[in-house]
């Protein structure tokens, strides 16, 4: 990759306002009941992530070049335009065994937002020089990251063996967005550069 202005690159699907409001509302239940709630030094050791920030992330390119920007956007119209209605599933601690967000899983059941995964790997492959990262795909919509110090905290990891059961809610993916982010001690922030609709599923 070449020097100069660089941008923190991912694509996502997101899921809608209504599922994302019931993610964060089943997110600050979690958190006050853990008691993991902003308190004493250094900050909150659970940080919610606002309702609107939420999705799912396809693939994560790091920072790239900003003249890839219009190419990779390009990119996402070649992709298969239909992705099923997904689910959500169970509450992660993510990664397992060190735990750093909250999640719940998304269910795919007809394999098509798995497929969409790898055909979006192999486009932007074939339009920039990139090399994706070899961990397996697990879909999943992270609603809040945790302090390391809350993560050395022995009452909260005995707090993680349990957590509540996650909403029952289904959506549709509407879109394909290819986002940047930038990072910020409060949060990352994140701003869409091109979006590539997808077709409704069926009822």
């Amino acid at each position: 990759m070449s020097g100069g202005v660089t941008a923190r690159l991912f694509v996502a699907v997101d899921p809608p306002a209504p599922v994302r409001e019931q993610l964060a509302a089943w997110a600050r239940a979690v958190a006050s009941g853990l008691g993991l709630r902003a308190s004493g030094r250094g900050g909150p050791p659970l940080r919610l992530i606002d309702p609107q920030a939420l999705h799912l992330t396809l693939c994560f390119l790091g920072s790239r070049p900003v003249e890839e920007i219009e190419a990779i956007g390009a990119a996402l119209s070649d992709l298969p335009a239909h992705v099923g209605r997904l689910s959500v599933g169970a509450p992660l601690w993510l990664p397992p065994r060190r735990p750093r967000a909250l999640a719940v899983e998304i269910h795919d059941r007809e394999d098509e937002l798995a497929r969409l995964h790898r055909a979006l790997i192999g486009s932007i492959s074939e339009t920039v020089d990139w090399e994706p990262e070899r961990r397996r795909f697990r879909a999943h919509v992270t609603v809040a990251r945790m302090s390391p110090a809350a993560g050395r905290d022995r009452r909260s990891a005995d707090a993680r063996s349990g957590l509540p059961a996650t909403p029952q809610l289904d959506f549709a993916p509407e879109a394909i967005v290819l986002y940047r982010s930038r990072l910020a001690p409060a949060g990352a922030t994140y701003e869409a550069l091109a979006t590539c609709g997808l077709t409704a599923a069926d009822p």
